[in-house]
């Protein structure tokens, strides 16, 4: 893979994207291994907001990562690790939605693999004119990553955000999470799970699954009552 990267890339002098993500599909496995060993909603937290993709964010906006063999090894590694700490056995379709946002009907736990375009683009996109006004004039040359990945975005998601939405990675994302929740709606075959896929997706429903453990105000949950929350949200058998 080549080492070219934007503006505050963390690829350091003699080293490759590649040993930035090996290094981090390490991590993430032991830290795994460590969440195994504390309470359910302890640990779907701290695998949300620490270890999964906020851990590679840095990577995938600075490195043009979206055709990277570590996505996969990346998500292959926390897919049954959610599967243990929720005590529950996920479907490929019940997985795909646990990776959508929490508003969404998910877990709140995303692929690194669709979030690498969405995240690339933006930074590369938002950057533009601080590198146009830091370098000299005709210095600034066209990233071919950046013209292939909106080429690629485009062809899958249609007409790019525009103005200051072009510079925030949620306005990208926003398509792809929608393709996400069509084709799961698509896939209800029945009246129940119709049912709970708009039930998970209503406001609020979530707010659990958000929610802080702290007992001095209620919202401290136990092992049993995660797995019955993730249960009612995708739809498994309680």
């Amino acid at each position: 893979m080549s080492d070219t990267v934007l503006l505050g890339a963390p690829v350091l002098q003699g080293q490759s994207p590649d040993k930035h993500w090996s290094d981090r599909c390490i991590d993430l496995s032991r830290a795994v291994d460590r969440l195994t060993k504390v309470a359910s909603q302890d640990a779907l937290i701290l695998l949300r907001a620490s270890f999964s993709a906020p851990r590679v964010q840095h990577l995938l906006r600075c490195s043009p990562s979206a055709d990277h063999a570590a996505l996969a090894t990346f998500d292959n590694t926390f897919r049954p690790a959610v599967c243990t700490l929720t005590n529950s056995k996920l479907t490929d379709t019940q997985w795909l939605q646990a990776t959508l946002p929490i508003r969404d009907g998910g877990l709140g736990v995303r692929r690194v693999s669709s979030l690498a375009l969405s995240a690339f683009v933006a930074f590369a996109v938002g950057t533009l004119s601080l590198q146009e006004t830091i370098l000299p004039e005709g210095q600034c040359q066209q990233d071919e990553f950046l013209t292939t990945y909106q080429s690629e975005w485009t062809a899958s998601f249609g007409v790019e955000p525009v103005g200051v939405l072009s510079h925030r990675q949620s306005a990208w994302d926003k398509p792809g999470i929608a393709v996400v929740r069509s084709q799961l709606e698509s896939g209800l075959v029945d009246e129940r799970q119709k049912t709970t896929f708009l039930a998970a997706t209503a406001p609020h429903t979530g707010d659990c699954l958000s929610a802080l453990s702290t007992a001095a105000c209620g919202l401290r949950l136990d092992d049993e009552a995660v797995r019955v929350a993730v249960a009612l949200c995708l739809g498994l058998k309680v």
